[in-house]
């Protein structure tokens, strides 16, 4: 099965936002190379909410580029073979933290938001993972920083898509 392919079924099983969910699966219907950044018109990202293992601080990058507390996450490349590979390894290579575990359940919540050229929009499938007892974080090529915050901070220096996902991963937790 192809990345797309699984792409198209984990959307199909989603079962929350229902008119965003039909909006990224009528966006991979009209574009074959949905996927991959080089789908001007958009594509699909993969990203996930590192959670600290006594669940109660998230880990946030610094993101270089857009100058934001973001959760990790990032394009899909042509070696992931599911979304939640994609989210898996795009959180393991920005927090540098080894031995991560998907949340079960599938994508905690989807959140489509403009970026500046020459991506302009990222349909953004989000996963939460919980961080195991002694990790450790290392700050990727991708960052200004790497920080622990507690939930009730998140709010301070995020912006309302990474409060939404928190609130959805904590009611998943």
């Amino acid at each position: 099965m192809s990345l797309y392919d699984d792409a198209v079924l984990v959307l199909k099983g989603y079962e929350d936002q229902e008119e965003l969910r039909q909006a990224y699966l009528d966006h991979l219907a009209e574009h074959p190379d949905g996927m991959w950044k080089a789908c001007e018109d958009g594509h699909i990202t993969a990203s996930a909410l590192v959670i600290d293992p006594a669940r109660e601080r998230v880990l946030l990058t610094l993101h270089k580029k857009l100058r934001m507390w973001l959760q990790m996450g990032g394009h899909c490349e042509p070696g992931d073979t599911t979304l939640e590979a994609a989210a898996l390894r795009e959180a393991t290579e920005e927090s540098g933290v080894e031995g991560l575990t998907l949340l079960p359940g599938g994508p905690v919540r989807l959140d489509w938001h403009p970026i500046p050229a020459p991506c302009h929009w990222h349909y953004d499938v989000q996963y939460a993972v919980v961080a195991p007892q002694d990790a450790v974080q290392a700050i990727s090529d991708e960052s200004l920083d790497l920080r622990w915050f507690a939930y009730d901070e998140v709010a301070d220096v995020a912006d309302e898509s990474v409060v939404r996902l928190l609130e959805a991963t904590r009611a998943r937790l």
